[in-house]
């Protein structure tokens, strides 16, 4: 099974689980990964160049997906507008998209930028945030979604929305020194993602889409 995996904090606890799950020898032998940022995962996905993924919601209309999902309730501080002339973020999707539908002006900037961006003091409009505001909703950034191997993906969707996912300190640390942050910035982070989809998620990507 190749499982492509964006390589942003926000998907750290899903990352931490999976290994834990594909701890012994005879899993991690049916499991291959393909990391990138989303808008190269969104291709690989479709071209099947890769079987399971969390792919940009916006991508997401027309796949198979589970009820996991990328989801912030207000302020996420990872997807940014920053002051400035129009300029999408090549490397995201949805954001782009966000950005397009509350007709905001500037520059996108989404993932570990953005948040190091944000905690270095930078100043820039919150796009989850943004969108609260006009719909009173979360809003969903990706869903995993798959092509292929049907019940292995829909099982780990369903283990990983019941697990409350510790994350070690050494991963921690050593996360959070790639990103030039400290570990209870990543922490607190996370504290403001969650993914498992609700109906007010449900809601939310339905009329996003529909935008």
């Amino acid at each position: 099974m190749l499982f492509g995996s964006i390589s942003y904090l926000n998907l750290l606890p899903f990352q931490v689980f999976l290994k834990r799950h594909i701890s012994s020898s005879a899993a991690k032998m049916s499991f291959n990964y393909k990391r990138a940022v989303p808008s190269q995962i969104n291709k690989a996905l479709k071209r099947k160049e890769v079987n399971a993924a969390f792919i940009s919601s916006i991508e997401s209309k027309k796949c198979k997906c589970t009820d996991l999902g990328i989801i912030a309730d207000k302020k996420v501080y990872s997807v940014l507008l920053l002051p400035g002339s129009n300029e999408f973020d090549p490397a995201s999707a949805t954001s782009n998209q966000l950005a397009k539908v509350l007709d905001l002006q500037g520059k996108v900037l989404i993932g570990d930028a953005a948040l190091k961006y944000y905690l270095d003091g930078g100043e820039g409009i919150d796009l989850a945030e943004a969108w609260y505001e006009k719909t009173g909703l979360p809003f969903v950034f990706a869903r995993l979604c798959y092509n292929k191997h049907d019940d292995t993906v829909k099982k780990l969707a369903k283990q990983f929305s019941r697990t409350k996912v510790r994350i070690p300190q050494y991963i921690l640390k050593r996360e959070a020194r790639k990103r030039g942050i400290t570990p209870r910035q990543l922490t607190w982070y996370l504290e403001h993602i969650y993914y498992k989809m609700d109906d007010k998620a449900k809601r939310s990507l339905k009329l996003f889409l529909k935008m």
